[in-house]
């Protein structure tokens, strides 16, 4: 029989398996599961487990931003990381930035 804990968990967590690479997508705040407002803005860690990974990337989420928001540099038809559009495809339009880590998943 399966506990409870893994049933049902008090962290909000997500396994990512995108091109051939498995991580971990989670967040520290539980309210994220809990209360919708708390949607808003919010952090997002993430563990590869690859070798190259020293630290845990630490990605914010904006679910309220606007594309005109977005950096007007970016070339329009550029191609955005797999795990962002993963994580909109939970949060559609989300804005998601690696505060200042390149993106290698």
């Amino acid at each position: 029989q399966v506990c409870r804990g893994l049933r049902t968990p008090r962290l909000p967590v997500w396994l990512c398996g995108t091109a051939g690479k498995h991580g971990v997508l989670f967040s520290t705040d539980g309210r994220l599961l809990r209360d919708w407002r708390v949607e808003r803005r919010f952090p997002l860690l993430l563990c590869s487990g690859r070798r190259a990974q020293s630290t845990t990337a630490r990605l914010s989420v904006d679910t309220h931003s606007h594309p005109w928001e977005e950096h007007r540099s970016e070339d329009p038809g550029k191609r955005r990381p797999s795990l962002e559009m993963a994580i909109r495809s939970k949060w559609a339009g989300a804005t998601v930035s690696w505060n200042g880590t390149d993106p290698f998943f």
